[in-house]
């Protein structure tokens, strides 16, 4: 838990940033990783989903899909499992364009499951544990 808290807080900081410095570091663009996963990462990714999905509801700070995309996905490569964040967009009831993140490791979907099916993905970043640890 603690883990998470600390990510979590990384990437909401990182998300005060221009996506264009950040973007480098969340893996290759336009590029998924497998579906097929190592059995013996399914603990530790759900792990990482529970552990973010608890700690992001008790943060003084916004940690809303992209902070915990970027937050699971570091604690992901941390472990040298690979993953693939995904970008969506989508207009509102009102018109209005709005932005989602989610993100994938195997056959799993770490963060914003939920939502995901609701936005038309329009960016990629998929990562291999061949990338090292950070």
């Amino acid at each position: 838990m603690l883990e998470a808290f600390i990510y979590l807080g990384w990437a909401r900081v990182l998300k005060t940033l221009p996506f264009s410095r950040i973007a480098p570091s969340l893996g290759g663009r336009m590029s998924e990783t497998p579906l097929a996963n190592d059995p013996s990462n399914e603990m530790p990714i759900r792990q990482i989903a529970q552990a973010i999905r608890v700690v992001s509801r008790h943060t003084i700070w916004e940690s809303q899909c992209m902070v915990r995309a970027i937050a699971a996905k570091k604690m992901l490569k941390r472990r040298q499992i690979e993953s693939t964040l995904y970008l969506g967009t989508a207009r509102d009831d009102q018109g209005n364009m709005i932005a989602h993140a989610w993100l994938r490791s195997g056959p799993f979907y770490v963060t914003g499951a939920e939502e995901m099916k609701m936005f038309t993905m329009v960016a990629a970043f998929g990562s291999d544990k061949t990338q090292g640890k950070e």
